[in-house]
């Protein structure tokens, strides 16, 4: 029988009430964000999850747990101004040292960024372990060669990455007014910009500084 043929038996698809505690039910049980399409996928025929999405989107506004867009997908996620509450629940094993921090934050605003880019703009080399810490953490991943000599890999910014610090996308991140006010910026004697470094070399990435929890100063 034919999609046509069951409309003319009165198909119907669920209620709206119904699309919307699939959704929710698809939200919660995930880890990683869903996209609309991968929703609707799964609901019956005729759903439209983009709909539900929005209705369960105002639904949670201004609760303890959010509905938010990450990267183009949705998930759910603790209201950032209660974050406080669960500090002890998410402190990290793991720390992140100042030249790791560094390093996130120039392949962010500067991406896709190879590693001798990453070093002109702090000024100090950058170990294979600070690296390797930010790809462990999936963070980071590698982009395109450049198309230069030598055809150096470049690294760029991942959806783990986003959605750990509550991004829809890179556009999101703070401007250069905000990340001086942090003190993460130092302003340069030309008027450029410049990222704090850390010292001569990259050796403090053995000396944990920065807890993955307060890495969202930037």
């Amino acid at each position: 029988m034919s999609d046509s043929d069951q409309d003319d038996l009165g198909f119907a698809p669920p209620h709206a009430d119904e699309q919307e505690r699939m959704v929710e039910a698809m939200l919660f049980s995930t880890v990683e964000p869903l996209s609309v399409e991968t929703m609707e996928k799964r609901m019956p025929r005729g759903s439209d999850a983009a709909e539900a999405v929005r209705r369960l989107e105002a639904r949670y506004a201004g609760r303890g747990v959010t509905l938010i867009r990450v990267a183009g997908k949705w998930a759910f996620r603790t209201a950032s101004d209660l974050g406080f509450l669960l500090r002890s629940e998410e402190t990290a094993t793991r720390k992140l040292s100042r030249a790791a921090v560094e390093t996130l934050s120039i392949i962010a605003y500067h991406q896709p960024a190879t590693r001798a880019e990453i070093e002109e703009v702090r000024g100090v080399a950058v170990s294979r372990g600070t690296l390797d810490l930010l790809l462990d953490l999936e963070w980071i991943r590698l982009g395109r060669r450049r198309e230069t000599p030598g055809r150096p890999v470049t690294f760029i910014t991942t959806e783990a990455f986003l959605d750990h610090f509550g991004l829809e996308s890179v556009r999101d991140l703070p401007g250069v007014q905000e990340l001086k006010a942090a003190g993460l910026l130092d302003a340069q004697p030309q008027g450029g910009i410049a990222v704090r470094d850390g010292g001569d070399s990259d050796e403090d990435d053995d000396d944990p500084v920065v807890d993955e929890d307060q890495s969202d100063l930037f």
